[in-house]
């Protein structure tokens, strides 16, 4: 599959909660808290944790039982470096970040 430098998700861990470690195609491994990016008509019902933990690494980025996806550049842009020194660092809270619509 050609990716035309296009940013990818090629790796992800579900850790607890809404937090996700990813790996993207740049090989940055970053941290992202969705309990913030989880508002919406169909995101909404991702809030069940036991909804939100079935999803499935496509070619391209993650994908979500009920189709939801996100694009890697957005999920890119909404989480923070993974730093293997500091413990508990994927426990970052959800107000660390602005939500998109207000930027």
């Amino acid at each position: 599959m050609e990716d035309f430098g296009l940013m990818r998700i090629v790796d992800v861990e579900y850790l607890h909660d809404y937090v996700m470690k990813l790996e993207f195609s740049n090989g940055e491994c970053r941290i992202v808290n969705f309990d913030s990016l989880l508002h919406g008509k169909f995101l909404d019902e991702l809030r069940d944790k036991k909804k939100f933990i079935q999803f499935a690494l496509t070619p391209w980025t993650l994908e979500w039982y009920n189709g939801v996806d996100f694009a890697p550049e957005y999920l890119y842009e909404h989480s923070v470096p993974m730093d293997n020194n500091t413990p508990g660092h994927a426990d970052y809270a959800a107000e660390d970040r602005a939500p998109y619509n207000e930027r």
